[in-house]
């Protein structure tokens, strides 16, 4: 009998125990643009560990993470608001908020999921847990007109920014109590396309469509209001052909410096966050889409736009100058660096796959299929304001 008993304590033990416990930390997901589905992803071992299928249109789908990085909150092009379980491999709830959507945001708190829509214009708060509707607010830029949201980005204070493109304007709203929020409006020029967040959560640029230069607001000191730098950023005097606007969350922060694409041209721009003046331009190889910078900053790795969009260049910062161009697949539209940068995940959509390549030796380590890939997203971006 005590031999028994022995038995069943152990086989009660492995099952409490169960293999099935694992961390968040290496984590994450891709984006398969062409058939509404996602694949959940292990950094580490380098693989897929599950597919999730009916989350709508992910044409333009983006995606945020918990505090604690077990669910993601994938923002699809139909309005679909979906949260899943990055562990239990499934989705939890599914929403449609709006009927035109363009990404979102989570808030430092972790408790308020933020969508930005075209469609109606305006932002609209959710419940994290539930995704409850907590509030909205109007893109109501001037009475009875309603702007596109563009460039949403959580900042410090459970509160966020963003830019109106028909309005002109960059928006901050306090969702401190978010069934009340409250918003404060700063011009910021003609046809805000895009934005994003310095990495410290202070400063919200938002780039002009509509004109040359970049509008900034300095979040620590909002009441100068938003003032315009880079002024002969864009297409300038000379109107070159532009085969597609780089998304402003493609720039990069490293070593003091902001490395960003120069549109139309075959350069990426140097700037000194200090002074938000230009310092450098650096030749690349075709016209930059995004321009990311690996976690320590010492590498800048820069994808490009059609017809170039299968080439990679990799920029030294402390060199400052490509120190390796190669062509890593066909339509390269998206990288994700793994969290301590040893790695990089490349999104070859017509290719049908991911590529993992080493960031040292610049070899491929790995490819993972996937059906017409975009967006990499990896659950180190919970702890990162912005992301």
């Amino acid at each position: 009998m005590r031999i028994f008993l022995t038995f069943l304590l152990s086989l009660l033990l492995t099952a409490c125990a169960g293999p099935q416990l694992k961390g968040t930390g290496d984590l994450g997901l891709v984006i398969e643009r062409a058939t509404g589905r996602i694949t959940l992803v292990n950094t580490s071992s380098q693989t897929a560990y599950a597919r999730i299928d009916g989350l709508g249109d992910l044409s333009h789908a983006s995606a945020v993470y918990s505090r604690d990085g077990r669910y993601a909150f994938i923002f699809g092009r139909d309005g679909g608001l979906t949260k899943i379980d990055l562990l239990e491999a499934k989705i939890v709830k599914r929403i449609i908020q709006s009927g035109n959507a363009i990404g979102g945001s989570i808030s430092q708190d972790g408790r308020i999921v933020v969508a930005q829509n075209y469609t109606p214009g305006g932002i609209k708060a959710f419940d994290a847990e539930t995704l409850e509707l907590l509030s909205e607010v109007p893109a109501e830029y001037a009475p009875g007109k309603f702007s596109k949201v563009v460039g949403l980005a959580d900042v410090p204070g459970n509160k966020f920014a963003y830019a109106l493109f028909e309005g002109g304007e960059i928006w901050v709203t306090d969702f401190s109590n978010p069934k009340q929020p409250k918003t404060q409006r700063y011009p910021a020029g003609l046809q805000p396309y895009d934005g994003l967040v310095t990495p410290d959560g202070r400063h919200y640029l938002a780039g002009l469509f509509g004109e040359d230069g970049v509008a900034l607001l300095d979040l620590w000191q909002p009441e100068k209001g938003a003032r315009k730098i880079l002024e002969n950023y864009g297409r300038g005097q000379e109107k070159l052909p532009v085969f597609k606007m780089p998304h402003l969350r493609g720039w990069s922060v490293a070593q003091g410096k902001a490395y960003l694409p120069a549109i139309g041209r075959h350069e990426v721009l140097v700037v000194d966050v200090a002074t938000w003046k230009e310092v450098g331009r650096i030749a690349v190889r075709g016209q930059p889409v995004f321009v990311m910078a690996r976690p320590d900053g010492r590498q800048v790795w820069v994808n490009f736009a059609f017809p170039d969009n299968g080439k990679m260049d990799v920029i030294d910062t402390l060199a400052g100058k490509v120190v390796h161009a190669f062509e890593p697949g066909k339509g390269i539209l998206h990288m994700e660096f793994a969290p301590r940068g040893e790695n990089v995940w490349l999104s070859a959509r017509d290719d049908n796959k991911v590529v993992i390549h080493n960031t040292t030796t610049f070899a491929k380590q790995a490819e993972i299929a996937a059906d017409s890939p975009s967006g990499i997203f990896f659950t180190s971006r919970a702890v990162r304001i912005g992301f």
